[in-house]
């Protein structure tokens, strides 16, 4: 396998980079003080089809594979992993899950403008008591009519306010059973439907994550995505590139800390003389390169999978564990290496700190990816 960078992969890291400069990199600290999402941010992000990566051109997106996605997410997590969790849930989840199981009139009539970022796309399947337990959920729909009724809150939900459009999974049939769950479309507006807490969170600040509420929101049964029961299934196959996403905004944050603590070392001096010098500096910034090479060779694997057509069950989960862990350890290592300056907002360790942790846990926790690959392993 080659995973050099193609010419195009270049271009889109290119991009990025000169955007940040200019657009992010001067407003991270205050988003992140002032947990504001920076939705005009996004709509430019989309002007560069970077809100529609995976979508084909025909619907307004850039028709891009998934090697070039991790390639985006992760360049948009080394300047802001915040950004960069909101960029991965939109295109991923709810983008994703329009793709892979609307109809032909579902994808015309939302993916041209979840691609443009003119709408900002939310997903909904965990509940307040069903976090890893999805096939418990209470958020109900039933059929009246020409009509489903959504009942029930979802919780955890980037852009559970500010999302223009949702994907939400709710049961329409027995509980625990995996056919017992739909997906449909929600849009912002319909009646029933409200954002509700907003999360104040220890990180990834400045990507919004509050609840949604449903109070006998009414939608037209043609929103439905796929058959009723088909819910929960699908769900299952938008996570292996949901993980994939994190796994790759996982590799992003490890690369800005890393990246940061590697500057700092060589110009931090003590007893005259760098600190990269020491050997108890060196050798942590030797395991975060090993590490972090390990993680990029994990995800390139899911990815490069994903964009195939192969299953991806495991390589995805492996990708995403193994990478969160290493955006923690390397965060971690990055914050020492800055000594105490590394405990101050002056410096960008600290956040990438803050951020790292979600990885961990969202789209699944490291404990639901053990169980996943060993579930595969022993098939």
């Amino acid at each position: 396998m080659n995973f050099e960078p193609t010419e195009m992969q270049q271009q889109i890291t290119q991009v990025i980079r000169d955007f940040g400069k200019t657009h992010m990199q001067p407003y991270i600290l205050e988003w992140d003080e002032n947990q504001s999402f920076p939705v005009e941010l996004f709509k430019q992000l989309g002007e560069l089809g970077l809100m529609g990566v995976l979508v084909p051109e025909k619907y307004g997106g850039s028709g891009l594979g998934y090697l070039e996605y991790v390639t985006v997410i992760s360049e948009i997590a080394k300047i802001c992993g915040a950004i960069g969790l909101s960029v991965a849930a939109h295109n991923s989840l709810c983008t994703g899950h329009i793709l892979q199981f609307g109809s032909e009139e579902q994808k015309q009539r939302y993916l041209p403008k979840l691609a443009s970022a003119e709408w900002i796309g939310a997903w909904g399947l965990t509940e307040p008591n069903t976090g890893s337990d999805a096939m418990n959920m209470k958020c109900v729909a039933r059929k009246e009519g020409d009509e489903w009724v959504l009942n029930g809150t979802k919780c955890w939900i980037t852009h559970g306010k500010s999302g223009d459009v949702a994907v939400v999974i709710a049961r329409t049939g027995d509980v625990r059973d995996s056919h017992g769950m739909s997906a449909f479309v929600v849009e912002r507006g319909t009646p029933g439907f409200s954002g509700g807490k907003k999360e104040n969170k220890l990180g990834m600040r400045a990507s919004e994550t509050a609840e949604m509420i449903f109070d006998n929101c009414r939608i037209p049964a043609a929103n439905m995505l796929g058959n009723e029961g088909d819910g929960f299934i699908q769900s299952m196959k938008v996570l292996d590139g949901g993980r994939i996403s994190i796994a790759a905004l996982s590799l992003g944050i490890a690369k800005g800390a890393y990246e940061a603590a590697l500057k700092y070392a060589q110009e931090r001096h003590q007893f005259d003389k760098p600190i990269a010098s020491f050997q108890g500096i060196s050798f942590k910034l030797a395991d975060m390169a090993t590490e972090i090479m390990a993680a990029e060779l994990l995800t390139m694997q899911a990815a490069d999978g994903k964009t195939r057509g192969a299953k991806v069950t495991q390589h995805a989960a492996m990708a995403k564990y193994y990478a969160s862990e290493v955006a923690v350890k390397a965060a971690n290592d990055a914050v020492q290496i800055f000594g105490g300056y590394g405990y101050t907002k002056d410096f960008p360790v600290e956040k990438f700190y803050r951020d790292a942790k979600l990885c961990t846990i969202g789209e699944g926790t490291s404990e639901i990816q053990k169980l996943v690959i060993a579930r595969e392993a022993l098939k």
